[in-house]
């Protein structure tokens, strides 16, 4: 039986497996390795690892770690997906002690709003308010 494990250490963190996944997702693209390499050290980064060794899974959040943080990089390889396991990520980190009280926490989804939905997430109320600066193609132009 597969038993699997969340953890936020990011020295577990397989660097190849996340990028690999990440470089070939719609909303990652191209990411150049340093980029991402960049990003995890900002970030506040969780593994997801079969029989507690191979990495499965990832989801970083970015945050100030009082009033805000956002959720991103959210995947599970394919033939884990089904399980549960996503919905143990999000649990783990929707409960992290670094991340209690914080008044906003956001994530951008094109495909998984029935998963995110279950734990409080819905629409922004007010999109009008929120603006962005977008670069899709960034990482594949450089």
């Amino acid at each position: 039986m597969t038993h699997y494990s969340i953890s936020d250490d990011a020295d577990r963190i397989d660097f190849d497996t996340v990028h690999q996944f990440l470089s070939n997702s719609y909303w990652a693209k191209g990411i150049p390795a340093q980029t991402l390499r960049r990003g995890l050290s900002h970030s506040l980064c969780f593994g997801v690892y079969e029989n507690h060794t191979n990495q499965v899974g990832f989801a970083r959040v970015i945050s100030d770690f009082a009033t805000y943080a956002y959720i991103l990089d959210v995947f599970i390889l394919e033939p884990h997906r089904g399980q549960g396991v996503g919905k143990d990520l999000i649990a783990t980190i929707l409960k992290h002690p670094d991340l209690q009280g914080i008044r906003r926490i956001s994530l951008g989804t094109k495909d998984a709003h029935g998963l995110y939905a279950q734990y409080g997430f819905k629409p922004i109320d007010s999109p009008e308010n929120v603006m962005q600066i977008w670069q899709p193609d960034l990482y594949l132009n450089s």
